[in-house]
């Protein structure tokens, strides 16, 4: 056997592995190396409920990120959709005394499915990347939320708002269950439904789903719709557990989910990717995060860490992720 074919064949086989098991692979080893260096405090009960609900915002924006990675795009607003619904949905409660479920109905059909048809619809009619249509819509999302809450945190909401969206059910807290939920029905959507494999079939050629009678342009449509909705979720989270709606929510956020996205096995040249792993990139970003802050590390040092971390996964897919498409 040469040479060539022994060093294809060692690529083949690492890119299997990266495949399968880079995720979890991840995460049990950025778990232990923080339970070494903090080994009496990192690994509490206390700590790793923690991480779960700390992560609960990351994996929500992740989820919502997932779809429209999925079709090759990215989805640059979520940041800001989940700060405006958040923001809206407290304004709604404090200054109007609506209704907790009323002003989280709107939050998060209203607002988080009407801007993500908007971004929807922008891609397909103007033809323009999604990178351009969703750095638009983000600065001017962060705008209007600015406006709305005159750049002041919004509070005074309803204790059973906090209590019921960031509270806890037993023993497990609810912004933890909300996600868990939603990745559990995004799961079965991709798997099980016409539209969900017609997405997969999109990112993977868009040219071939077209000629097999797929309509790229609603499937676009429902993908940036569904990033909307769960960053409007994330949103509602968000402000149950601080019990404020802070303009600045969210601000840098887009960077998380997209991380959760592709450390989760997801690739950038759409067509690939899985809903449980993107829940397990989520959960990577809480627990760099947690384990950095543990070991007085400065918020700038985590940057550098998730961009080195992004940046190392993304090169491994370009050159070892092209079997998942084989």
């Amino acid at each position: 056997m040469s040479s060539e074919s022994v060093n294809k064949k060692k690529k083949k086989g690492f890119g299997e592995f990266w495949d399968r098991y880079s995720t979890i692979s991840i995460l049990i080893i950025m778990t232990l190396v923080f339970g070494i260096m903090r080994f009496s405090s990192f690994f509490t009960g206390s700590n790793m409920l923690k991480i779960l609900e700390q992560s609960s915002i990351t994996i929500l924006l992740g989820l919502g990120e997932f779809f429209a990675i999925l079709l090759g795009g990215i989805d640059l607003s979520v940041s800001s959709i989940m700060a405006l619904s958040g923001a809206v949905c407290a304004k709604l409660m404090s200054d109007f005394g609506m209704h907790p479920l009323a002003a989280i109905i709107i939050g998060i059909v209203v607002l988080g499915v009407f801007v993500g048809l908007v971004n929807g619809l922008l891609v397909t009619t103007t033809g323009l990347p999604p990178f351009i249509i969703t750095l638009g819509t983000q600065a001017i999302l962060r705008s209007i939320v600015y406006i709305i809450t005159s750049a002041r945190a919004v509070s005074n909401l309803p204790i059973t708002f906090s209590r019921t969206v960031g509270g806890s059910v037993g023993f497990i807290s609810a912004p933890v269950l909300i996600a868990l939920i939603t990745a559990i029905v995004l799961t079965y959507f991709t798997k099980k439904t016409q539209c969900g494999r017609n997405l997969y079939a999109i990112g993977g050629n868009p040219q071939a789903a077209w000629y097999a009678g797929i309509t790229v342009s609603k499937h676009t449509v429902i993908a940036f719709i569904i990033s909307g909705l769960c960053a409007s979720m994330a949103g509602m989270v968000n402000i149950a557990r601080l019990a404020a709606a802070e303009p600045n929510a969210g601000t840098g956020y887009e960077t998380f989910a997209i991380e959760a996205v592709i450390i989760g096995g997801a690739s950038f040249f759409g067509g690939v990717g899985k809903i449980p792993k993107v829940v397990i990139g989520g959960l990577i970003i809480g627990v760099i995060n947690n384990g950095l802050n543990m070991c007085g590390v400065s918020s700038y040092y985590q940057q550098l860490a998730m961009g080195c971390l992004l940046i190392i996964a993304v090169t491994l897919d370009r050159f070892f992720g092209a079997s998942r498409k084989n």
